[in-house]
């Protein structure tokens, strides 16, 4: 495994982060494959045998179910400060008033929440889920900033959003003397690259850290076309991003499973060694639900794709609706 300075900060980070949406309580939350704490653990302590120290989650996976197997798991197989834990905030965590947001109410309320679910005094990166359009920025940034102050997080990032809104938000700390976000978690694949035309260039010249989620396009990267799993068929949020675009991705899967055939690798391999080479990725979040699923993606940590390679993939892509962004 190789590790890296995550951004513009001292941090070291695998180039592999290990998302954990797929750990959690299928029979209480939308996505009916995800795993329950028996079968979640092992994968965690798979990946931390093969040097990933990254670890991604939300309070709203399974509505704190996730966070609780991480922490559990981390307490038992891991020293807290070889880890580097993310979790975030703007899921709607109950009903009524103040269940969801970037709220200075909110944040200063979930943060508490999610340590106490994680079983940690910190965490080492908090992440904004999802822009607030209900909520000034100004009284965001100044809740996250408190948040690092008062030792509860040792840096802040965020996720999904537009290009201005990011900036702005970069903005508005720097002008007020607050913590500064250092990462995106943004929605980026083969079969997705709207983040090339904004987000990237912005993340490039802040020297933001990119971590991108969904980076097999929720398994579509992975398999023949024809294929399909229990994923494919129940994750609903996954066929909003994909399902529209069959017709223009076909080809570059396709393409795909070319190189991979061509390389003698998995299509996996293919997939993040593209997205390890597109400056400024640091980490891309992987998920797993089976211990085999880990194993590719640290090899392709060390794959590295030719020019006529990247351009051989790229080259069917057309413009795509943005999705993820709301």
């Amino acid at each position: 495994m190789e590790y890296v300075k995550f951004g513009n900060t001292g941090m070291d980070v695998s180039r592999i982060c290990l998302g954990c949406m797929s750990f959690g309580d299928p029979d209480t939350w939308l996505h009916k494959w995800a795993l329950k704490e028996e079968e979640s653990r092992p994968i965690i302590k798979r990946a931390l045998e093969l040097g990933i120290n990254f670890f991604d989650t939300a309070n709203v996976y399974s509505l704190g179910r996730s966070e609780e197997i991480l922490g559990r798991a981390i307490k038992d197989f891991a020293k807290r400060d070889e880890v580097v834990i993310a979790t975030k905030v703007h899921g709607k965590m109950h009903e009524g008033p103040n269940g969801s947001g970037l709220s200075r109410k909110s944040i200063l309320s979930e943060i508490d929440n999610s340590l106490k679910r994680l079983d940690m005094d910190y965490v080492d990166l908090y992440i904004i889920h999802r822009w607030d359009y209900n909520t000034p920025i100004e009284e965001t940034m100044e809740a996250l900033h408190d948040v690092v102050k008062s030792g509860k997080a040792r840096y802040i990032g965020a996720s999904a959003m537009y290009a201005w809104q990011f900036q702005k938000a970069l903005h508005v700390a720097e002008k007020n003397g607050w913590t500064r976000f250092v990462s995106m978690q943004d929605h980026l694949n083969l079969l997705y690259r709207e983040e090339e035309r904004e987000m990237l260039p912005l993340c490039r010249e802040e020297k933001i850290a990119v971590t991108p989620y969904s980076p097999m396009a929720s398994g579509r990267l992975t398999r023949d076309w024809s294929e399909t799993s229990k994923r494919m068929e129940t994750d609903n949020v996954a066929r909003s991003k994909y399902d529209a675009t069959v017709d223009k991705d076909r080809i570059i899967v396709e393409r795909l499973a070319q190189v991979a055939a061509d390389r003698g690798i998995s299509r996996v391999e293919v997939a993040l060694a593209w997205l390890l080479q597109k400056e400024p990725v640091v980490a891309p979040i992987v998920g797993a639900t089976k211990l085999e699923h880990l194993g590719k993606p640290v090899a392709a940590v060390s794959v590295i794709l030719t020019p006529a390679e990247v351009a051989f993939l790229e080259e069917p892509y057309v413009p795509h609706i943005i999705v993820g962004h709301s």
